[in-house]
């Protein structure tokens, strides 16, 4: 039977997509020669989720189309270096059995999740 296998990208709308390219490679890195954020599979600890919410759902920004999450190895590491770039953190994180989540906003104004899976 044919099924789906993975996560292919994550696409958001940017009123400067290029600015907002650079922005997200000067703090996170990762950029590939390709012009997009690519990520081998050996770079991922743990599975990709992609999870549904509902439109009233204050998990993100209900004017928030989506939300990007991205897997980190130091969720506190790379928090603290985008406070310190003065970037919008939000000062809560959430501890589970399947890891530690932590937020930021980027200069368009979206949330965006970070996740340290577990070891």
């Amino acid at each position: 039977m044919a099924k789906i296998t993975g996560l292919g990208g994550a696409f958001l709308r940017a009123d400067d997509p290029k600015a907002l390219y650079a922005w997200y490679e000067k703090h996170l890195g990762g950029a590939s020669p390709q012009g997009c954020f690519a990520f081998p599979n050996e770079t991922q600890r743990a599975s990709i989720a992609v999870s549904f919410f509902s439109r009233s759902s204050n998990y993100f920004p209900v004017a928030q189309p989506a939300m990007l999450n991205f897997q980190v190895d130091d969720l506190d590491a790379v928090l603290d270096k985008l406070s310190a770039a003065g970037v919008a953190v939000d000062p809560k994180r959430d501890n589970y059995d399947y890891g530690r989540f932590g937020w930021f906003t980027d200069p368009e104004g979206n949330r965006v999740e970070l996740w340290q899976p577990p070891d």
